[in-house]
């Protein structure tokens, strides 16, 4: 597995090349995508199996570019990662850029939690709350989860606000279970 280090080092100049053409945000997408694209249990056997040669390799990288009309940019980024044997970390080269983007454009990426799904307007109000609460723009994942019961959980980073029913009643528990003192 490639050292976060080196993947940071990797995220670190492209996204320095990107920005200064400002394309960084598209470059980002480009990466997500492609990184998704060779995330397939084929796709894995080519790029980390030794019985196939660099050439092929960098043969199956370019056509999954080619077809999905990527940028210059990021196809000569791909080119070098094949070549310097890197490209089976391209999912952890493309998280690091992903976290660098977000961070020079004052964005976090936040996860709520709920009993049952929200609807569009419940999650611009969850998206504004968090946004007033961190002072950055917030991109919201949603997932729906029916042991809390009710409420909701949202984490941002590692800061977790648990307003489900389920922790709510697991601490009254608690405290009932303490009784008087």
């Amino acid at each position: 597995m490639l050292d976060v280090s080196v993947a940071r080092r990797y995220a670190r100049a492209l996204i320095e090349i990107a920005s200064q053409e400002g394309r960084h945000e598209k470059i980002g997408a480009e990466l997500e995508t492609i990184a998704r694209a060779l995330s397939s249990s084929e796709a894995r056997n080519v790029l980390t199996n030794p019985a196939f040669s660099q050439g092929v390799r960098r043969n199956v990288v370019m056509a999954v570019d080619k077809q999905l009309a990527f940028s210059p940019l990021t196809g000569n980024f791909l080119a070098l990662l094949v070549d310097r044997q890197r490209i089976v970390e391209l999912e952890q080269v493309a998280r690091v850029y992903r976290d660098l983007l977000d961070d020079k454009v004052g964005r976090v990426r936040a996860m709520v939690t709920s009993a049952l799904p929200l609807g569009p307007d419940e999650l611009s109000k969850v998206r504004d709350t968090l946004a007033q609460a961190t002072r950055k723009s917030v991109v919201l994942e949603s997932r729906t989860d029916p042991a809390i019961i009710g409420g909701l959980v949202a984490q941002v980073g590692t800061v977790v606000w648990d307003g489900s029913l389920k922790t709510q009643l697991e601490r009254l528990r608690d405290e009932l279970k303490q009784g008087p003192i």
